[in-house]
């Protein structure tokens, strides 16, 4: 049976079952056709689906999770658009415990590349994980994984990210859940070998209002930074003569699940 209710920020730390911060600082690495980095400092929430925080009104702005922003958002509720895609592929949690790392909304604005999921059966056993990707253009595509010992998995490139990029190749992941460290890896590999690298690194901080504070004090509008900054790269590709690659008819558009 699923889990209700969430934490209230307050000056104590939250429940580390329940939310925290992670400062943390991205990584994308271009080798081909020709070599590009962008490093960019933001930070995330990583929650439980189930618990998600209940912050002071003053804070709202700051921080608000909502089901309109993940799986098409038609669902009630980001758990409940998880449990329609993971159904859809013959899987049942049983009301397991569900732990999402994600931009929250600010301002009453988020962008979120990459939202990940870990899914765990009712006795804490993990199940599978989910990888969310949005593109700059209001799409998104859910890839679903089944990661080994290391936590590691592959699989088919299937959705139009980057302009510059074809729909092709495979991705290799290593999406270990987050502890003290958060530390994600996503290689885009083709036939003339890795094209593309894309690292998450951070540290966790406790999930408090002097926390989201600070945080939000370094990173003003974090949300729309993110936002920004890919755009701003995109045009210094496009000056140095990267050619964009068509997007496809058949890219999922937003509210499509698998």
């Amino acid at each position: 049976m699923t889990r209700t209710g969430g934490d209230v920020l307050s000056p104590g730390p939250v429940s580390t079952a329940s939310a925290a911060l992670y400062e943390c600082e991205i990584t994308h690495v271009r080798r081909t056709p020709l070599r590009h980095t962008l490093r960019h400092r933001t930070y995330l929430w990583c929650v439980d689906l189930d618990r998600l925080p209940v912050l002071p009104r003053p804070l709202r702005p700051l921080a608000r999770f909502d089901a309109r922003d993940h799986f098409g958002g038609a669902s009630g509720s980001i758990r409940a658009g998880l449990d329609a895609f993971l159904a859809a592929h013959d899987i049942d949690l049983g009301g397991g415990r569900v732990v999402m790392l994600a931009h929250a909304r600010v301002f009453g604005f988020v962008f979120n590349p990459l939202s990940v999921y870990w899914c765990h059966d009712a006795s804490g056993a993990p199940v599978c994980v989910v990888a969310e990707v949005h593109n700059t253009y209001g799409q998104r595509h859910c890839y679903l994984l089944r990661t080994d010992g290391a936590a590691e998995a592959e699989v088919d490139k299937t959705f139009y990210v980057s302009p510059f990029f074809a729909v092709e190749g495979r991705y290799r992941m290593r999406l270990p859940l987050p502890g003290e460290r958060l530390a994600l890896t996503v290689h885009l590999e083709n036939d003339d070998g890795r094209a593309f690298t894309a690292t998450v690194r951070g540290r966790r901080r406790p999930a408090t209002a002097t926390g989201l504070l600070a945080a939000a004090a370094r990173r003003p509008w974090s949300t729309a930074a993110v936002w920004a900054g890919i755009r701003r790269h995109g045009v210094h590709l496009l000056l140095r003569g990267l050619p964009v690659q068509p997007r496809p008819r058949s890219c999922p558009q937003k509210g499509m699940l698998p």
